[in-house]
């Protein structure tokens, strides 16, 4: 493998993600860190994006190899994201969060929306979710829906559980 400092990209890895790589990996010690990653990564309103997101999204794209898979995957949310904000703000506001869910698949109400606005949103008169958060919170909205779909074996929409199975499909999926 090339040293990082050579400006050589190893085999099968994106040349212009082994520059960005380069220039992230203050250390050079050919891994990203969460830190590393967060100065990198800006949302449209100039903030850097949130150490829950980056972690989320670093977990197993540290090394060099996965970097370029990292690259391509924030590129595909950001495509995403850009496509649901509709008035292209920059931001994600409710109703356009709502939209999102349901072009996604997902059938949650309004007030679960809600929920997710208050929690992930920018504290202002007009809520709003950036790229980190929009990112953040479809991860884990996955994460959980894969979780929940193992345990609804007949695709019904309901599951009994038991709390510390409930639990234990948080911890697992979450932390």
């Amino acid at each position: 493998m090339a040293s990082p400092r050579t400006g050589n990209a190893p085999p099968g890895v994106d040349p212009e993600a082994f520059t960005w790589f380069q220039a992230v990996d203050a250390d050079h010690s050919g891994y990203i860190s969460v830190k590393e990653l967060k100065q990198a990564l800006l949302n449209s309103n100039w903030s850097t994006f949130n150490d829950e997101t980056c972690l989320l999204m670093i977990s197993e794209s540290g090394h060099v190899y996965g970097f370029s898979a990292l690259l391509r995957f924030i590129q595909q949310w950001k495509n995403l994201f850009q496509q649901y904000d509709r008035d292209q703000s920059g931001s994600i506001s409710f109703n356009e969060l709502q939209q999102a869910f349901s072009q996604m698949g997902y059938n949650l109400s309004p007030q679960f929306s809600q929920l997710l606005m208050a929690r992930y949103a920018q504290r202002s008169s007009n809520p709003s979710i950036q790229l980190d958060r929009f990112i953040q919170v479809c991860m884990q909205l996955q994460s959980m829906t894969d979780a929940f779909r193992e345990k609804d074996t007949g695709l019904v929409g309901n599951v009994r559980l038991s709390y510390e199975d409930f639990l234990t499909m948080v911890v697992t999926r979450m932390m």
